[in-house]
C-alpha cells in the first residue's frame, strides 16, 4: 500500500443509497452516520432518495454531515414534469447533487446533453455537481479508457464555468468495478490513481481550476484506506458499503 501525505488530507466521503431504503430506513442509517461522523475529519456527504430529503434535512444540520441530492433538473424552473429544480433542492438544505451516473445514462437514457445542462443548472443554483464519469468493459479492453473519458469529459463541461475549485467535483466509476454490476471487482488504487491524474489534467484544461476527483466503484472499508492513500484520489463516492452503518462509520 503506498503511503503518503495525501491520507491525512481531508476527504470526500459521499453515500449514495440510491433506491434501497424505505424512509424509515433512511432516517435510522442517517443519524447512526451522524453519531459515527463525530469522529472524522472528513468532508462527509450522504444522499438519499429525493421523498427522504426533507426528513433527513434536520437530522444532519446540526452535524458536520452534508445532504446530497442523487439528481436534479435539467432546467432551475418551467413546464417539465415529474422533475426536480435544483433551487428546491436547496431550499431543503442540500449542498451537493450527484450527476451523470452509470446507472442514469444506462436506465433512464441521460445523454451528454441533458448531463451539461444539469451542471448548469445546478450551478446556477448554488449547488456542488458531482459529475460521474467511467468507461464500460468493453474501453477498458480495448485500451480506450482514457479517450472515452476525455469524451465525457469535454461534452459533459461544454460552456461551463466555476469560480472556485469548489464548485464542482468529478467522480471517476469504471462501470465494471461498480458493485451492483455482475462479476464487479474495484480497480486496482495504482491504476486508478494514474487514471485520476489524467482527468485532473484534463478538468484542469477545461475548467482552469484544479478541482477534487474522487472515485466510486466497489469501494469499501477493506480497501478504503489503499485508495485515500493515492495522491490523485481526493475521496469516494460509496454505494453498497454506505447502506451499512458499520462498514461506512469505519470508511469515514
Amino acid at each position: 500500500m503506498l503511503k503518503s501525505k495525501f491520507i491525512f488530507m481531508k476527504k470526500l466521503i459521499i453515500a449514495n443509497w440510491k433506491m434501497q431504503l424505505s424512509i424509515k430506513e433512511s432516517l435510522e442509517l442517517a443519524k447512526k452516520i451522524v453519531t459515527a461522523s463525530k469522529k472524522s475529519k472528513n468532508e462527509i456527504v450522504i444522499c438519499p432518495d429525493y421523498a427522504a430529503l426533507p426528513f433527513i434535512g434536520p437530522i444532519l444540520k446540526s452535524s458536520f454531515v452534508k445532504l446530497g441530492a442523487q439528481d436534479s433538473g435539467a432546467f432551475v424552473k418551467g413546464a417539465y414534469t415529474g422533475e426536480v429544480s435544483p433551487l428546491n433542492l436547496k431550499i431543503l438544505g442540500v449542498k451537493y447533487v450527484i450527476l451523470g451516473h452509470s446507472e442514469r445514462r444506462e436506465h433512464l437514457h441521460e445523454n451528454s446533453a441533458i448531463i451539461n445542462n444539469k451542471i448548469k443548472a445546478a450551478l446556477a443554483s448554488k449547488l456542488i455537481p458531482i459529475l460521474c464519469i467511467g468507461e464500460k468493459l468493453t474501453e477498458k479492453q480495448n485500451g480506450q479508457t482514457k479517450d472515452y473519458l476525455k469524451m465525457e469529459l469535454r461534452h459533459a463541461l461544454k460552456g461551463v464555468k466555476i469560480k472556485n475549485a469548489s464548485d464542482l467535483v468529478v467522480a471517476y466509476e469504471p462501470i465494471w468495478a461498480i458493485s451492483t454490476n455482475k462479476n464487479a471487482k474495484p480497480i486496482e488504487p495504482e491504476e486508478a490513481n494514474d487514471i485520476q491524474e489524467f482527468i485532473a489534467q484534463e478538468t484542469k484544461r477545461l475548467l482552469k481550476q484544479k478541482i477534487q476527483i474522487i472515485y466510486g466503484g466497489s469501494a469499501g472499508s477493506k480497501n478504503a484506506v489503499s485508495f485515500l492513500a493515492q495522491a490523485n484520489i481526493s475521496g469516494l463516492l460509496v454505494g453498497g458499503a454506505s447502506l451499512r452503518a458499520d462498514e461506512f462509520s469505519i470508511m469515514i
